[in-house]
């Protein structure tokens, strides 16, 4: 069975730090490219950051210099390390995979192979 669990969001003021953690069953992340995508409430879903099976990475103009994706293949587990974190970071977090080159930076649902249950993370004084 094919499983993504997410972990490591919460509430933290801004400035402050959060490691995301996505861990994988069923599958080997290094097959597939691996995104970290976010919803904030009333928003479309947007692809943050990407690693590829080569472990190439990518990330969207609003959170780089703040945030890297990472992964270890022993552990088939893909983190995100948000420093810097701004208000407008607030979002439900997801981990994804998609068999294909994806990015784009507004995605939908349907450009993915997998995906977790999400993660909240909630950046506020």
């Amino acid at each position: 069975e094919v499983q993504l669990v997410e972990s490591g969001g919460g509430l933290v003021q801004p400035g402050g730090a959060l490691r995301l953690s996505c861990a994988a069953s069923g599958f080997t992340f290094s097959s597939y490219w691996t995104h970290w995508v976010r919803q904030a409430p009333g928003k479309g879903l947007e692809r943050v950051s990407t690693i590829r099976g080569d472990g190439a990475t990518n990330y969207a103009d609003s959170v780089k210099g703040r945030f890297t994706i990472s992964r270890d293949n022993a552990k088939n587990t893909v983190y995100l390390q948000m420093n810097s974190l701004k208000s407008e970071d607030t979002a439900l977090y997801y981990c994804a995979t998609s068999d294909r080159p994806l990015l784009r930076l507004l995605v939908n649902w349907a450009d993915f192979t997998f995906w977790g249950q999400g993660t909240q993370v909630t950046v506020s004084s």
